[in-house]
């Protein structure tokens, strides 16, 4: 089976860590977030991906290239202007003769995509949509269902009165390729308010699976943050290390002085160099090659690649992109810092 990625979205909530990234090339604990997306495909045995791209594309392609590095095959199609989910998969279609799944590239999850196809074979759906439920569902399109699995409305952004359904979608899908004879070509599709409806109308099967346990849209700085202390506190496992089992991750190259404190749960990367009566934790991600300053702080916050945090330097629930070198004795808040520039953030 082959999976399509839509990794061409602005990132626009996402600035400024979005300014020269596209969104799904963002790290999570140091890799991409589409890299750790397509290391959990290939551990359920999907290794041929399409890449939808639009927002410097060269970022993605220069990182992933054919795939072969990451043992998947990866083909690539570039959309000239925005399509709409529908739009960007119906770009893609000469890719799909058979069932096939698409992936929103910016989504965080914990779906079990083997369970996911077995469930969408046994429906025998055109379409299988993962949900996730939401406390406030008006702030989304919900879907409504029938006893069975099937859905049976999409509905707008609803009213409390509108809907009984908490359950929004959660941009995983599993598609039989007849389906794409539903979609227009040429033009920008929304799949929610266009391509669904009509498939409903015309009385195809569209199936729900509500198995999601974790679900996170990396939309904002926010988020990016939200992210991370979840992997740190075990609410999702991604990557090799698990907190569940142990709070600290420090990596056998890292270098940590005398009188260094390192409190709850962090992950400490390759050669990361913590000097003399500095805190680190709880809650915080030191990349590869960063370096952390006599007594200085770093404290539920992110640091990427080769950063380094001057003597008796804060940062406090940040986000410090590569290379940034942050001043002695400077002091950072609720902010992401992209090479001198301090952008504060919504806390």
């Amino acid at each position: 089976m082959k999976a399509l990625f839509l990794a061409g979205g602005f990132g626009t909530r996402l600035k400024p860590i979005t300014n020269d990234l596209p969104k799904p090339m963002v790290p999570i604990m140091g890799k991409p977030l589409l890299e750790r997306n397509i290391e959990n495909l290939k551990k359920h045995g999907i290794d041929e991906i399409v890449l939808s791209t639009c927002y410097k594309p060269y970022k993605i392609e220069n990182h992933f290239k054919d795939g072969k590095k990451f043992g998947v095959k990866i083909n690539y199609i570039t959309e000239d202007m925005p399509l709409g989910t529908a739009g960007a998969i119906k770009n893609a279609e000469s890719f799909f003769d058979d069932t096939f799944l698409v992936f929103n590239a910016d989504i965080l999850s914990d779906i079990d995509i083997s369970d996911m196809i077995r469930f969408h074979k046994e429906k025998q759906a055109l379409a299988t949509i993962a949900v996730t439920k939401v406390d406030n569902p008006s702030a989304y399109g919900v879907i409504e269902h029938d006893e069975n699995g099937f859905i049976t409305a999409f509905k707008e952004k609803p009213k409390p009165h509108e809907s009984n359904s908490n359950l929004i979608n959660a941009g995983v899908y599993i598609f039989e390729p007849q389906l794409l004879d539903y979609i227009p070509t040429g033009r920008a599709v929304s799949i929610e308010r266009e391509t669904y409806p009509l498939l409903l109308q015309k009385g195809f099967k569209i199936a729900v699976y509500n198995k999601c346990s974790y679900w996170l849209d990396l939309g904002t700085p926010e988020k990016y943050l939200k992210a991370h202390r979840d992997i740190l506190e075990g609410n999702i496992h991604v990557g090799e290390h698990d907190f569940n089992r142990s709070k600290q991750y420090i990596s056998k190259s890292a270098r940590i002085h005398h009188s260094v404190k390192i409190l709850g749960s962090v992950y400490i990367g390759e050669n990361v160099e913590i000097s003399s009566f500095a805190v680190i934790g709880p809650g915080t991600v030191l990349c590869d090659n960063s370096s952390v300053g006599v007594n200085a702080k770093v404290i539920g916050s992110v640091v990427w690649d080769n950063v380094h945090v001057g003597d008796g330097a804060s940062v406090v629930n940040s986000v410090v992109m590569s290379n940034c070198r942050i001043d002695k004795n400077k002091k950072e808040l609720n902010c992401v810092l992209t090479g001198s520039l301090s952008h504060p953030i919504a806390v």
